[in-house]
């Protein structure tokens, strides 16, 4: 597989990885970002094999991404590293933690279990109905799937970032997310969750259909150094959503592990 695209931003002796979910590319991070950077972090944001401008696999799964992510994280790693996964890259994260354990200093993963699974086949089998069939026959996200991403949003959601997530999200793929869809379907990351060894924050949004939050505080208790935050006002995309809170939180949990800028 080819190495992903990516963009490095800003400098310092921690590099922040932005590991985007299913409905995005690296372009939706750019607040978050702008944020990161001002405080003193190197980031990089990449997108994943099928997202933006890195090309789709011919076999797609996440082990897959999850090696294209390790080959990235190998290429580009600085001093201490800290990799964030959003709900699809929350998948991805532990991978790379558990494959490079004294490289990967910390964890983040955002609005995201550890498996579908583990929300019950019902969950499960809602979650697949609800996006797969209705993308087969277009060309993107934004042609049919526009009403379901805005209710992954907390009601009255809005702003800059908000409105920046929709419009990466609508421009992704379709045949991408269908592969992406079904290869979360057949993966189950709860071996490798309860594995990890670094400080994991997980977060969720008390609005959010998919990483709710009891499923999402289940995965912070497999993890041993795991620890929980609940966004009650935001949906899927806290670090969107309410940004300023999200951030504060992130800096603490990074301070916390002596990993401030």
């Amino acid at each position: 597989m080819r190495m992903p695209d990516y963009v490095k931003t800003g400098d310092g002796p921690v590099t922040v990885y932005l590991l985007h979910g299913g409905y995005g590319a690296k372009d939706y991070w750019r607040y978050e970002i702008a944020a990161l950077v001002a405080a003193g972090y190197r980031t990089i944001a990449w997108d994943a094999p099928g997202y933006g401008l890195s090309p789709l696999p011919a076999e797609y799964s996440i082990e897959a991404v999850g090696e294209a992510a390790i080959a990235l994280f190998d290429a580009t790693c600085g001093e201490r590293n800290v990799v964030i996964g959003h709900s699809m890259g929350g998948l991805i994260a532990p991978r790379v933690a558990a494959a490079r354990p004294q490289a990967v200093d910390a964890v983040v993963i955002s609005a995201s279990l550890a498996s579908l699974g583990q929300g019950g086949s019902a969950f499960a089998d809602d979650f697949m109905e609800m996006r797969v069939p209705p993308l087969r026959a277009a060309s993107n996200v934004g042609e049919v799937a526009m009403p379901l991403l805005r209710s992954m949003f907390a009601p009255g959601a809005a702003g800059p970032a908000v409105d920046l997530v929709l419009e990466v999200a609508a421009q992704t793929p379709a045949q991408t997310f269908i592969e992406a869809m079904l290869a979360i379907a057949r993966y189950d990351g709860e071996p490798i969750v309860r594995g990890l060894s670094q400080p994991v924050l997980c977060v969720a949004g008390g609005h959010d259909p998919v990483g709710r939050p009891a499923l999402v505080e289940a995965l912070s208790r497999m993890i041993a150094c795991g620890e929980f935050t609940l966004f009650e006002d935001a949906g899927h995309y806290p670090f969107a959503e309410c940004q300023p809170a999200f951030d504060a939180r992130l800096h603490a949990f990074l301070q916390d592990h002596g990993l401030g800028a």
